[in-house]
């Protein structure tokens, strides 16, 4: 399947597909079970889709057929005729008809083995039945049975396409696109790009991770053909083909999934055109979700690891190594991960700080890799990048603390007045007491003493003061260079810095007065950040 539309009318209506029952499903009913149906031939062929029941004596109802038709007949014109018997079989199967059904009486008191012969040999099911039947009954009640589908499935196609349209309208997210498609279709739905790497999911989250898990034999198998619920649909537009959404594991009748999973790929495709979004977009979403949900520890990472594998991230036997790079190009430090040949997820964790998660085979150096890829990220951008790294991780567990070390060495050297002098890789060791500092920011201890340090100019709220303080201790206490940083002459400096121990009642020619007052601003500075 692929629903391939163009921009100004991707969600115009279409057929739904023909309702159908199988043949196993029609001699299940309770109608036919009454006549102790007997399959003698053609066993193998029991799911072919009945379209249609036709009751029919005629010896050349073949010509008459469409394909997909039960045929019932009581086989009286074929009666002592072995060449008809054999020539009304391979008629029927040249019509490619779904099943023979032959009531058996007075004019074959017992299956024919001609008829059973030549069925067995075309693959055509034929069946007998043993009891006397109404081939009425089975005709109205097989009828009835297929115009209920045919409309469940347009009732199907509208409802779907009404909630998915009015999503897009209101500016939903792909996600809420995607959840709104596996409520209808009460199991997993998983959207892939070209190469198979899982782009989003939706559904019950047990039953994601349980084809997560499995994703790679499932994967293998994405371009054979559906069974078991499987059902796939194209996403292409503009007569290009950039990925798939996977029905996995549909219970519902299979005309019904196939519509439902054509009714999401339409929606997919007009989401993607009206938001100027592109697969790749999709995979940055993707890798996001991924590591947005490892650093913030909601979900335990061995929960996560599915999804890792999924998205095409190498898991098994690996050495990863968080980075984090402050204002950043996504785009670009996507391109310099590939140019390098390494394996990774590149993601936007939060406004300003990109996250990259290396994942390097375990006999490679992963200091040497990491400073490789920072060199090259300085030279393709132009400008002094630096990349806040933490120690390599050999067990998938210890990732998100890797990941939260990196972030918080990125913030350490964020506003750092001697960024410049940094190495092209800082790690924890390299940010010293600021890089401390911003680990415990958090600690309701440090933002007491912060507060208690700097209580007289933060109830002033000058900032100017607070200011010409920070700078003054980031310069080791240099008067010259600060008052020349602040555009003030020497004496305007002394009468600030004589306002600023007023206030906070310290002495900062003191060594350890000045200290304490530094880790204080510090702290302050990183609990704001």
């Amino acid at each position: 399947m692929t629903a391939i539309l163009e921009p100004l009318g991707p969600l115009e209506p279409t057929e739904p597909p023909e309702p159908a029952l199988s043949v196993r499903q029609v001699l299940g009913l309770e109608r036919v079970l009454a006549g102790e149906p007997e399959v003698v031939a053609g066993a193998g062929q029991l799911d072919r889709p009945v379209r249609w029941v036709h009751v029919a004596e005629a010896p050349d109802v073949g010509v008459m057929l469409s394909g997909g038709e039960m045929v019932l007949t009581t086989g009286v014109l074929l009666a002592g005729d072995d060449g008809a018997q054999a020539e009304y079989i391979q008629s029927l199967h040249r019509a490619e008809a779904a099943a023979v059904v032959l009531g058996l009486g007075r004019a074959f008191p017992a299956p024919p083995e001609v008829m059973r012969r030549a069925a067995e040999r075309c693959g055509l099911p034929l069946i007998v039945l043993h009891r006397p039947f109404p081939f009425a009954e089975l005709t109205e009640e097989v009828q009835a049975r297929l115009v209920r589908r045919k409309f469940a499935a347009v009732s199907l196609s509208e409802s779907v396409r009404t909630a998915l349209t009015g999503l897009i309208t209101a500016g939903a997210p792909l996600q809420r696109l995607l959840d709104e498609v596996a409520q209808h279709s009460a199991c997993p739905v998983v959207v892939t790009n070209l190469a198979h790497r899982v782009l989003a999911t939706a559904g019950e989250r047990p039953a994601v991770d349980d084809v997560l898990r499995d994703w790679e034999r499932i994967a293998r198998q994405a371009g054979g053909s559906e069974g078991d619920g499987w059902i796939r649909a194209e996403l292409a537009g503009r007569g290009e083909r950039w990925g798939r959404i996977m029905l996995c594991g549909y219970r519902g009748d299979t005309a019904a999934g196939r519509l439902l999973a054509d009714r999401a790929a339409e929606a997919l495709v007009l989401h993607r055109m009206l938001g100027g979004n592109s697969a790749h977009t999709w995979e940055e979403q993707s890798a996001q979700s991924l590591l947005t949900d490892l650093v913030s520890g909601v979900v335990p990472a061995r929960q996560l690891l599915p999804r890792a594998r999924a998205a095409g991230l190498p898991v098994n036997r690996r050495t990863f190594v968080p980075l984090v790079v402050r204002d950043g190009d996504l785009a670009q430090l996507d391109r310099v991960l590939r140019m390098v040949g390494l394996s990774g997820l590149v993601a936007e964790l939060a406004e300003g700080a990109i996250a990259v998660l290396l994942s390097l085979a375990r006999d490679q150096d992963a200091q040497a890799l990491t400073a490789h890829f920072a060199a090259r990220l300085r030279t393709e951008s132009g400008t002094v990048r630096t990349v806040a790294a933490a120690d390599a991780r050999t067990a998938w567990d210890d990732v998100p603390a890797g990941l939260r070390e990196a972030q918080h060495v990125a913030d350490a050297v964020a506003d750092s007045s001697a960024a410049l002098d940094l190495p092209a890789v800082v790690r924890l060791r390299d940010v010293h007491l600021r890089g401390l500092v911003r680990l415990l920011r958090d600690d309701p201890q440090v933002q007491s003493f912060a507060e208690r340090e700097l209580d007289g100019l933060l109830c002033a709220a000058d900032e100017d003061l607070l200011s010409v303080l920070r700078t003054y201790l980031a310069t080791g206490r240099n008067k010259s260079r600060t008052a020349q940083l602040h555009h003030v002459s020497r004496p305007a400096l002394y009468r600030r810095l004589e306002a600023i121990q007023a206030r906070l009642g310290v002495d900062l020619d003191d060594f350890e007065q000045a200290a304490s007052v530094h880790i204080a601003l510090l702290a302050h500075d990183a609990q704001q950040g």
